[in-house]
């Protein structure tokens, strides 16, 4: 079960669910310029040959060669993960990494059931991306339908359902843990104005909202556990819909940052109550 805080930014919990749903009075963090620092730093070292020679072949001089590589560094998440370019995802072309992905780590995702299959399913999320959900003999379903949570099984989850999707991710590909039927006009599935989908080729344009850790770089922090990440993932897809959450880390003050994928939307800040405090 999902418990979500109260307060600014967060949204209200679904009865005994604890899974967050859209409602009057979730507040929207104040929108402040972006206080982030750079996100990654490329040096390029020259190494300039030793030997000059000189020699004259049919008129042409050749002479002081040098050869020059390059170096790079790729922030990563303290637990070690690594991060590859998003295969499911267009890339920003910022050249700032920002659709970096973490693989098989507990994440989720939202949106509208497009499809029913023996053991899998697909979700159409908000910005109109496609999400692969695997089902197994360990996933739970709840039926939030009517605004609190109730036990149900893989038979609630029909096309043209809500859900909220829970579990280990992989690219566009979820292996649910836990999958919640959701109200008519929640809020995993009602378009935000400050969401899009990520265009292959598109500069980054993300805005920043709310409150951004002035000493954070992208990379830094812990992985959390499954049960942590729940609550994290809960939040940030309710105030931000239309991606995929594929890590959640924690950083040193015991603040969260909710990796998403897919939308100009790429980080998500939470308190330690699981309050969602800013986004860019």
């Amino acid at each position: 079960m999902v418990e979500v805080g109260s307060g600014e930014g967060a949204h209200d919990g679904l009865g005994n669910g604890g899974l967050p749903t859209a409602g009057p009075g979730n507040a929207v963090p104040p929108r402040e310029p972006s206080q982030r620092s750079g996100l990654f730093s490329r040096a390029r070292p020259r190494v300039i040959a030793a030997g000059i020679a000189v020699l004259a072949v049919a008129g042409i001089a050749i002479g002081f060669v040098a050869t020059s590589g390059s170096s790079g560094s790729t922030g990563t998440a303290s637990a070690g993960a690594a991060h590859v370019t998003a295969s499911g995802f267009p890339g920003s072309g910022s050249g700032q990494g920002s659709n970096a992905r973490t693989t098989n780590q507990p994440g989720g995702t939202a949106g509208t059931v497009s499809g029913v299959s023996a053991s899998s399913f697909t979700v159409k999320t908000t910005v109109g991306e496609t999400v692969t959900i695997n089902e197994a003999s360990a996933t739970s379903y709840e039926d939030a339908s009517s605004g609190s949570a109730e036990a149900t099984t893989a038979s609630a989850v029909v096309t043209g359902a809500s859900v909220l999707v829970l579990g280990t991710v992989n690219s566009t590909t979820v292996s649910a843990s836990q999958v919640t039927i959701e109200p008519a006009g929640s809020a995993y599935t009602t378009v935000s104005a400050d969401v899009s989908a990520e265009q292959k080729g598109q500069q980054n344009t993300s805005k920043s909202y709310g409150t951004i850790p002035s000493d954070y770089t992208e990379g830094q922090g812990t992985i959390v556990d499954a049960s942590t990440s729940d609550q994290a993932v809960a939040a940030a897809l309710a105030e931000y819909p239309g991606g995929i959450v594929d890590r959640v880390v924690q950083l040193s003050d015991g603040d969260y940052e909710v990796h998403d994928i897919g939308t100009n939307i790429h980080h998500v800040f939470e308190n330690s109550s699981f309050q969602v405090i800013g986004a860019n």
